[in-house]
């Protein structure tokens, strides 16, 4: 057996093009889906994807803003600004690029975005709706994946799901949407004994632990959908992701890739998101 590939960047640019559609439709009744990117330090990586970020949203003719701050800055400065962007009626989406410097509380910072234009989905109103499956923004890159597994056509609705992983921003609220669509979720971690154990019983299995290639051919059930979250830089300079996909992918039924799987979804949903928030807001209007 060897599996399908499910082509994240061809899937993006699937949802991108009908996001540009919906784009212009607001521009034509004088409203600009406004995204601003809060960037607080030098990391390379976060400017990496900010830049990312700031290309697709341009490209989709939304205004995108990115505000730098040094890494000295204090939280209570980010606060103010973050207070400045919720009175702004011209940004329907506000994201903090994550992490922030070791003496900035996060969770007051991410708290401190008006759950409307909160298109990363971390305020706690927008994880209670996830919960409750109400309509808030649902976090970036689980929203990526369900649509991966929408548009490679893989069911999941009374399918065993098993998580692989158990942060706020991915494993969470992965797990609670795929339970909205009806399948049986298990949650494992790194402290699960005997991991492989509930692995090999996925339909679905979606790694997200940040070790890289900790998932080999043998935690795998033949014919299983492996969805790789993690994304990591080796010693050579080349990509991999939390599973070894070159043993898995003659196991797994289907899997994505890395680079090139769930990463453009990612950018993706966030711009579904932004746009979703200044049709929102529209219709309040």
């Amino acid at each position: 057996m060897t599996a399908i590939i499910i082509d994240g960047k061809a899937i993006a640019e699937q949802v991108i093009l009908k996001v540009k559609d919906r784009v212009e439709t607001l521009k034509q009744s004088g409203i600009t889906p406004g995204l601003t990117v809060v960037l607080v330090g030098d990391d390379p990586a976060s400017q990496t994807y900010v830049g990312s970020k700031e290309k697709t949203s341009k490209r989709l003719g939304m205004d995108s803003t990115v505000l730098t701050r040094p890494s000295t800055v204090t939280g209570q400065e980010l606060l103010e600004l973050i207070e400045n962007l919720n009175n702004d009626e011209s940004v329907h989406g506000i994201l903090i690029q994550l992490p922030l410097p070791g003496h900035i509380d996060e969770n007051k910072v991410l708290q401190a975005i008006h759950p409307d234009k909160d298109v990363d989905g971390f305020h706690p109103l927008n994880v209670g709706k996830l919960l409750l499956n109400q309509h808030g923004f649902i976090p970036c890159t689980p929203f990526g994946v369900i649509q991966l597994l929408d548009y490679a056509a893989i069911p999941i609705e009374g399918k065993h799901a098993v998580i692989v992983g158990r942060s706020n921003i991915v494993g969470k609220p992965m797990g609670q949407l795929l339970l909205n669509r009806h399948a049986t979720v298990t949650y494992t971690h790194s402290r699960t004994e005997d991991l492989a154990s509930y692995t090999k019983q996925a339909d679905i299995l979606i790694v997200a632990t940040g070790q890289p290639l900790m998932i080999t051919a043998e935690h795998v059930k033949p014919g299983a959908a492996v969805i790789d979250v993690g994304i990591h830089r080796n010693s050579d300079g080349r990509l991999s992701g939390d599973v070894d996909f070159h043993s898995v992918k003659s196991v797994a039924g289907a899997i994505t890739p890395v680079p090139g799987g769930v990463g453009p979804m990612t950018i993706a949903m966030l711009m579904e998101n932004t746009c979703l928030s200044a049709e929102r807001m529209a219709q309040k209007k």
